[in-house]
């Protein structure tokens, strides 16, 4: 699964020419751009800064905290050069996703809003021999929503609040709910209204915190990066409470990692990048290339410095305690809340995105007179999943997850002429107005 999602990752960056690499400023240009709704000339029902926000609400999560953590457990430093790889990569299939989510979406006439993913460009763009291929998806993505996407993350921000600050999970369970439903209820535009400012918001604590950490401890950075490449191409030995990882670990679990982090092939940002409002599909996939380098090249790599640069990676600690003891080391007291306030934010962002994506994969079977009754069902899974042990749904999510990867990446390989030819044209004409003016 992993050879597969790297190597179509390194198939469409050969693809587009490493545009994708090169045209990262280009992207943030156009991400600020995309802030204003007056000024979208395209179809939609969020803008391009609204759909890249709400997909990265869902991206941004306990992957960042605790999945960096297990990555530097397991395989060693070297394994965070290994993420920045398939992040990298990560970004090409990124990009294609979103450019076929708007090239290949529907207008539901009934509820008046556009819905869209790999279901519909499968269904759309593969013709109706495939239409199983993109009923496996929603199936599989309907089911994982419940699990990696609400319930797994109210048990998440249950247990960090009860002990960080001693509240009783049934309350937090409550709270969740609540302010689910108060989003949710409004459908994309009032996800997308709230994810536009949480996701920014959190986001800068969350980095502004790391800064400070590494600054207080500057003189571990170089050494912290040396660490990091020497353990990528030599591996490392045992040393304290750390076991040793060979350089094929390292690449495993920075890849599995890497993935989980920032879910390049899963095919879920997808469903947030078909309600944008662009004219163009390119222009929406330059845009939703940023999921990967924001969540990956920048969040995950201050988890990961800290964690390095403090010393607490060898400690034989693992998970989002292994970052809460980095943090706490790095910056005694505010450190710990840095990462409570961290995997609160990042898990309840998670839920109001992964719900919306649930929705579209139902509605996809049933038509929109699901959507109302799928929403109440998923407040009431908020807080089942705070009170809840959940080691069977957390088994079961995470296989579903890993099934969407599947017809996903089949659809994405197989529509991948249309993604260069869109993509590649539309950068040769905005090349060729710059040469012309």
């Amino acid at each position: 699964m992993l050879i597969f999602l790297v190597g179509t990752g390194v198939y469409l960056t050969i693809g587009v020419k490493f545009r994708t690499l090169t045209r990262i400023p280009q992207a943030f240009k156009m991400l600020m751009a995309g802030r204003d709704k007056d000024s979208q000339t395209g179809e939609g029902d969020i803008t391009p800064f609204q759909s890249l926000m709400t997909s990265l609400a869902a991206t941004v999560g306990t992957g960042n905290i605790a999945g960096v953590a297990t990555a530097i457990f397991l395989g060693g430093p070297g394994a965070i050069f290994w993420m920045w790889v398939t992040a990298l990569f990560g970004m090409a299939i990124k990009m294609g996703e979103a450019v076929l989510a708007v090239m290949h979406r529907e207008l539901n006439e009934e509820t008046g809003k556009f819905a869209g993913g790999p279901m519909y460009y499968i269904k759309n763009g593969m013709g109706d021999n495939w239409n199983w291929l993109g009923s496996a998806f929603a199936l599989f993505a309907g089911v994982a929503a419940f699990g990696i996407g609400c319930t797994v993350q109210s048990n998440s921000v249950a247990q960090a609040v009860h002990s960080n600050f001693g509240v009783p999970g049934y309350v937090t369970g409550i709270a969740l709910a609540v302010l689910t439903y108060v989003v949710i209820i409004g459908g994309i535009e009032r996800i997308a209204d709230v994810t536009e400012k949480l996701v920014p918001i959190m986001a800068s604590v969350y980095i502004i915190g790391s800064i400070i950490i590494i600054f207080f401890n500057i003189e571990d950075l170089i050494p912290a990066f040396k660490l990091i490449f020497n353990s990528a191409f030599n591996g490392h030995a045992a040393t304290g409470g750390f076991a040793g990882a060979a350089v094929l670990q390292g690449i495993r679990y920075g890849v599995s990692r890497g993935v989980f982090s920032n879910e390049a092939g899963l095919g879920s940002a997808a469903i947030a990048h078909a309600a944008t409002t662009v004219d163009r599909p390119a222009k929406q996939g330059i845009v939703a290339m940023l999921g990967g380098f924001l969540d990956t090249i920048v969040i995950c790599t201050m988890t990961a410095l800290i964690i390095i640069m403090t010393g607490a990676w060898d400690s034989g600690i693992t998970g989002a305690a292994l970052t809460s003891k980095a943090f706490n080391i790095g910056l005694p007291g505010p450190g710990g809340f840095i990462v409570a306030f961290g995997l609160i934010f990042f898990s309840f962002s998670t839920i109001l995105t992964w719900s919306y994506y649930g929705e579209k994969s139902f509605e996809y079977f049933f038509g929109s007179k699901v959507i109302m009754p799928y929403r109440y069902i998923w407040v009431a899974a908020v807080f089942l999943g705070a009170v809840s042990n959940l080691d069977v749904v957390w088994a079961i999510a995470s296989a579903m997850n890993g099934l969407m990867i599947v017809p996903n990446l089949i659809a994405v390989l197989a529509l991948s002429p249309s993604i260069f030819k869109e993509f590649n044209e539309y950068i040769d004409e905005e090349d060729k107005k710059l040469l012309d003016a």
